[in-house]
C-alpha cells in the first residue's frame, strides 16, 4: 500500500468518554476529530479512529490494539507508547487484537483499519500518547480527590500515584473506579522526551514467548470443532475456467470427504491435509484456459515499453524538464524490474463457518474489515452476521492485504457442512496469486559543472490503487507508484515525473513489501549512480553534493560511509555501493560490499546501513526491521521474479523461486540516529534500498551496470577469450 509522507494533523483536544467496566475497571475510549480520509473506504465516509485502554483493579492494563501484528513488533511498540505516557509497569500491559471496525480502530494516516504502508507507529505514535498521558490525568485526578491534595503536587510512577509529602501512594487498580466517574481533561500534557522511561529502550517484544513455546496461534492454528481440511486448485491460466472434472479417482482415497466444483476452481474437502492434496492430485480437470493462454513475459515488456512512448500523468514538475535534453553532459537509461510473488512462510489459509444465519472466519489479515465485507457479499448476510476472528501473521508482505483468498474459503465453505479450513499449497499460491507491478522506466538527465542539471522520470506500470482504492486512483496517477519517484531528494532545478497506466494482460497485481520505493529506489538510485561515474566522481561525493537540503539523509550517508570504510583499498572484482532514500517518513543509506567471481556468482560480504527514523521507540525491533527487509530486498535483487509463458506462471515453490539461504546472508551493522523526531516507518525501508545499494557494488567491482532485476550473473562473469 502506498507510503504516507503526511499525516491529518492530530491534536490533543480530542472528545474523551469514561466508563466503568464491568468488574470496576476503566475503560478509556478516545475517539479523534471527524477527518475526511484521503485513502478512505470506497464510501469515502467520515471517520473516527479510536483506541481503547482498559486498567482492570488488579493493575493490569488492556490494550485494544487496532494494528495486527505479523512479525514487525507492533504489539510491543505501541504498547511501549501507551505504558510511557500513562506511566504502567510495560510487563502489566496486555495487547489483544481489535475486532473488524473502520470508525473505532480505523488507522488514522490512511483512513480505515488497515497494517500497511510502515504506518503503525507513525500513524499511532501520538494517539497512543493522547490515551495513556489522559488517562494518567484522570487517574492522579482520582487520588488527589480522595487526599484531599492538589493534583499538581501528585505524581505517577510504576503504575502507582504518589504524594510525596504526605507519603501517600496509591496503585492505580485501587483508584480506576474513582477515575472512571470523572470528566476526561482536554489537553492533558505529554511527558517531554528528556522524561521517557521505556520508549527507546530495547525491550522485549511481548509476542515472543507464546511464538517460543508454541502457544502462538496464527490463522492456519485456528481449529473450530468439527473442522474439515480443503484444498484447491484453479486453472492454470488467469482467468480460465473450469471446463470438466472426473472425481471418481479421488473419491475413493482414504480421508476424502466432498469434492467440490465452482466455475473457477476445484476443492477437495478431507479429514487432514494430506487426505485433501491426495484427493486434489488425483482429480482429472479440464480446464477451459480462456483469452489470455498465449502471454508471455516478453509480451508484457514489449507493452510495457511502448506505453513508456507516451504521455503520462504527471506526479511532479518543477523548472523546465526539457533541460534534461541539454547540458554539458546529457544520459538516457532505460530499467524494469519483475513481477514478484510474496511467499510468505505461513501458507495462504483461511477458516470458514457458513451456517444459514451467520459467517464465522478465522484468518490471519491485513484489513479485516474488508474480509468481513467480503464475507458479507458471497454470503449475502448482513455486516453484524459475519465474525472475524482475527490472528497473528506468518509473514504478510501485502499478500494479505487481499481478500481474494477469503471470498474463495467463504465460497467453499457454502458447499460444507460445518468448519472448513482451506489451505492453499505453495505451489497453487505462487502460481495463482496477486504479484507485485511489473515496472519500465525511462530516464533522462543532464549535467553542467558536475552538478545534475535536469531530471526526467517516466514510469509505466500497473495501477494497483486503481482497483484497491479507486478514489485514491485520480487523473491517471497512481501515487502508490510514484512514491519515492517524486520525492526525489538530489537538488536540482528542473525534475520532471509522469505516470503512464499500463495494465498487464492477465497478470493480477497487489502491494509488496515496500510497495512503490521499492521498485523506484532501485532504478532511481541505480541511475544516480550512472550520473556520479559520467560526472567521473566518487558516487558519495557526488551525492553529498545534492544533499545539503536534506541534511537527515546527508548524516545517514556520512555515517554509512564512515562505518562502511567508504574508499578504503579493496580486493579484485569486490566493490561497494551506496543508495540513499528518503520514503515512509524514514531517512536511509546503505552500503553492500560485494565480491563476483569468475563464473559471476555473488557473495555479498558486509551491509552497513545508517537510519534515522527519528524516535526509535524499540531500537532492538528497529534494527531487526531493518535487517529483515534488507535480507528480503537482497533475496528478490539475487534470485526473484515471476515469469509468464503461455499464460502459466513459471516458478512454483522454493526450488525456483528461492529464499536466500543463512550461509549467503551477510553481516549486516545497523547504526540508528537518534533524534526526538516523531517515528518514521521501518517495517519497509530495508527492502527498498537492498536492491540499488546491491547493483551499484556490483558495478563497483565488474564495471557491468545491471538496468533489471534479479540480477543476470551471465552479465557479470568475465568475458573469457576464444
Amino acid at each position: 500500500m502506498t507510503s504516507t509522507s503526511s499525516a491529518p494533523r492530530l491534536t490533543r483536544r480530542m472528545v474523551l468518554k469514561a466508563t466503568a467496566a464491568a468488574g470496576g475497571g476503566l475503560i478509556l475510549s478516545l475517539s479523534f476529530p471527524q477527518l475526511k480520509a484521503a485513502r478512505a473506504a470506497e464510501s469515502g465516509a467520515d471517520f473516527a479512529p479510536n483506541a481503547f485502554v482498559r486498567i482492570n483493579p488488579d493493575g493490569m492494563v488492556t490494550f485494544t490494539i487496532p494494528q495486527v501484528e505479523m512479525g514487525q513488533g507492533i504489539y510491543t511498540a505501541l504498547s511501549m507508547i501507551l505504558a510511557e505516557e500513562l506511566d504502567a509497569p510495560f510487563e502489566h500491559v496486555k495487547a489483544v487484537a481489535a475486532p473488524p471496525n473502520d470508525k473505532l480502530y480505523g488507522n488514522p494516516l490512511l483512513g480505515f483499519q488497515v497494517t500497511g504502508g510502515s504506518t503503525s507507529v507513525r500513524a499511532f505514535w501520538k494517539p497512543m500518547r493522547i490515551a495513556g498521558a489522559t488517562a494518567r490525568a484522570m487517574l492522579v485526578q482520582a487520588a488527589a480527590t480522595k487526599w484531599s491534595v492538589d493534583p499538581a503536587s501528585c505524581r505517577t510512577e510504576n503504575g502507582e500515584v504518589l504524594h510525596d509529602v504526605s507519603a501517600q501512594k496509591a496503585p492505580y487498580g485501587d483508584i480506576v473506579q474513582a477515575a472512571a466517574a470523572l470528566t476526561p481533561p482536554q489537553d492533558p500534557p505529554l511527558k517531554p522526551s528528556s522524561d521517557f522511561k521505556v520508549i527507546g529502550k530495547s525491550l522485549k517484544r511481548l509476542d515472543t514467548p507464546d511464538k517460543v513455546n508454541g502457544k502462538a496461534i496464527y490463522g492456519i492454528d485456528a481449529r473450530p470443532a468439527g473442522v474439515k481440511i480443503a484444498t484447491l486448485a484453479s486453472c492454470p491460466v488467469f482467468g480460465g475456467k473450469v471446463a470438466h472434472v472426473n472425481d471418481e479417482q479421488a473419491k475413493t482415497m482414504p480421508g476424502v470427504r466432498q469434492v467440490i466444483v465452482l466455475d473457477d476452481l476445484v476443492a477437495v474437502v478431507g479429514d487432514h491435509m494430506w487426505a485433501a492434496k491426495k484427493g486434489l492430485n488425483a482429480l482429472d480437470i479440464t480446464w477451459d484456459e480462456g483469452p489470455n493462454a498465449s502471454v508471455s513475459t516478453a509480451d508484457i515488456l514489449n507493452g510495457l515499453m511502448s506505453a513508456s512512448e507516451k504521455a503520462g500523468a504527471v506526479a511532479k514538475s518543477t523548472g523546465d524538464a526539457a533541460k534534461a535534453q541539454g547540458g554539458e553532459t546529457k544520459l538516457e537509461a532505460s530499467y524494469h524490474v519483475p513481477f514478484l510473488a510474496h511467499a510468505p512462510m505461513e501458507p495462504m489459509n483461511c477458516t470458514v463457518h457458513v451456517r444459514p444465519d451467520a459467517c464465522e472466519i478465522w484468518v490471519g489479515n491485513q484489513v479485516i474489515t474488508r474480509a468481513q465485507g467480503i464475507a458479507a457479499k458471497v454470503t449475502g448476510l448482513p455486516l453484524e452476521n459475519v465474525t472475524v476472528h482475527n490472528h497473528l501473521i506468518g509473514g504478510g508482505f501485502g499478500r494479505r492485504l487481499e481478500v481474494d483468498y477469503i471470498a474463495k474459503a467463504v465460497r467453499i465453505a457454502q458447499k460444507v457442512d460445518g468448519p472448513v479450513k482451506v489451505i492453499w499449497t505453495r505451489e497453487e499460491d505462487i502460481q495463482q496469486a496477486l504479484y507485485r507491478p511489473f515496472y519500465f522506466d525511462r530516464f533522462q538527465a543532464s549535467l553542467s559543472g558536475g552538478k545534475l542539471a535536469a531530471w526526467s522520470h517516466k514510469i509505466a506500470g500497473s495501477s494497483v490503487l486503481a482497483r484497491w482504492a479507486p478514489p485514491a486512483f485520480k487523473n491517471g496517477l497512481d501515487a502508490d507508484a510514484v512514491d519515492g519517484a517524486i520525492d526525489f531528494p538530489y537538488e536540482t532545478p528542473n525534475l520532471h515525473v509522469e505516470y503512464v497506466h499500463a495494465e498487464p494482460p492477465a497478470v493480477p497485481t497487489c502491494f509488496w513489501r515496500s510497495v512503490g520505493p521499492g521498485h523506484n529506489i532501485f532504478v532511481i538510485e541505480s541511475f544516480v549512480d550512472e550520473l556520479a561515474h559520467a560526472a567521473g566522481q566518487d558516487p558519495v561525493a557526488f551525492r553529498r553534493a545534492h544533499l545539503e537540503k536534506e541534511p537527515r539523509l546527508l548524516a545517514c550517508l556520512n555515517l554509512a560511509a564512515e562505518k562502511a570504510g567508504w574508499g578504503g583499498a579493496l580486493p579484485a572484482r569486490v566493490g561497494r555501493g551506496v543508495a540513499c532514500q528518503s520514503v515512509f517518513g524514514s531517512y536511509v543509506a546503505a552500503i553492500v560490499e560485494a565480491e563476483v567471481d569468475d563464473e559471476g556468482e555473488i557473495a555479498i560480504r558486509l551491509v552497513t546501513a545508517a537510519v534515522d527514523c527519528g524516535t526509535a521507540v524499540n531500537p532492538d525491533s528497529v534494527e531487526a526491521q531493518i535487517q529483515g527487509g534488507l535480507v528480503f530486498g537482497l533475496t528478490a535483487a539475487l534470485y526473484n521474479e515471476i515469469t509468464i509463458a503461455k499464460g502459466r506462471v513459471q516458478q512454483s515453490n522454493f526450488n525456483n523461486y528461492r529464499m536466500m539461504r543463512i550461509n549467503e546472508t551477510p553481516a549486516i551493522d545497523v547504526h540508528l540516529l537518534r533524534n526526538g523526531e516523531s517515528p518514521g516507518g521501518i517495517g519497509e525501508p530495508g527492502t527498498s534500498i537492498a536492491g540499488p545499494a546491491l547493483a551499484n557494488a556490483l558495478f563497483a567491482a565488474t564495471g557491468v551496470r545491471l538496468r533489471s532485476l534479479p540480477v543476470d550473473r551471465k552479465q557479470l562473469a568475465p568475458r573469457k577469450a576464444a
